[in-house]
């Protein structure tokens, strides 16, 4: 579970490669994607950011395409009563923040993309646990913590086994499992799975 500095570093240049080669493919799609973000609302950001909780506890800035209305983050505390998870952390289907466009990018996970940015920079892996807000840490249990043993990920073991589905308590269980069993196969395994999943929206 404890990661040698060669064993990081392996890591670290698959995260990369992966993160710099998804970039190029996708790097079309993404100008569209602002293009259009732009166009429905020439006053508000292409881009959101917010901080989010990495290794170890250390904070960062996660960027995402912008998918709500402007000012949605101080709308949250008036529609927390209708949250659709359990535990420290929000989740609602039929979020009346989220833009027309926005909940076609959140249907096929391309507000998610930017989030490569934050692998190439180091705050984020490729695939590991969500990133969680400092809010949501605040509340962890002490079990909860072994989530931030590792680097935040794009996408996980959580994602790709039934997120929404499932309650905190089996994220965070999947999480601690993935943590345990990391390697580059299963990465790569998790990656297809994503994909396959994206690809399976569309159809």
């Amino acid at each position: 579970m404890v990661q040698n500095r060669k064993v990081e570093r392996r890591y670290r240049i698959f995260d990369i490669f992966v993160a710099s080669l998804a970039l190029c493919i996708s790097a079309p799609i993404l100008l569209l994607v602002g293009l259009l973000i732009k166009i429905s609302d020439w006053k508000a950001p292409i881009f959101f950011k917010q901080q989010r909780v990495g290794r170890y506890g250390e904070l960062f800035m996660m960027y995402k395409f912008r998918s709500m209305h402007v000012g949605a983050e101080t709308q949250k505390e008036g529609i927390q009563s209708q949250n659709e998870m359990d535990g420290p952390m929000f989740k609602m289907e039929h979020d009346p923040r989220i833009t027309k466009l926005g909940k076609w990018l959140r249907k096929f996970s391309i507000d998610e993309f930017p989030q490569l940015i934050n692998v190439l920079q180091g705050d984020m892996s490729c695939v590991g646990p969500r990133p969680p807000l400092p809010e949501e840490v605040r509340e962890y249990e002490a079990r909860h913590m072994e989530r931030l043993r590792v680097k935040p990920g794009c996408t996980g073991l959580w994602q790709v086994s039934g997120r929404n589905k499932l309650s905190f308590e089996e994220m965070v269980q999947l999480d601690i499992h993935y943590i345990y069993n990391q390697s580059i196969r299963l990465n790569i395994q998790i990656l297809l799975k994503t994909f396959k999943e994206l690809l399976g929206k569309g159809m």
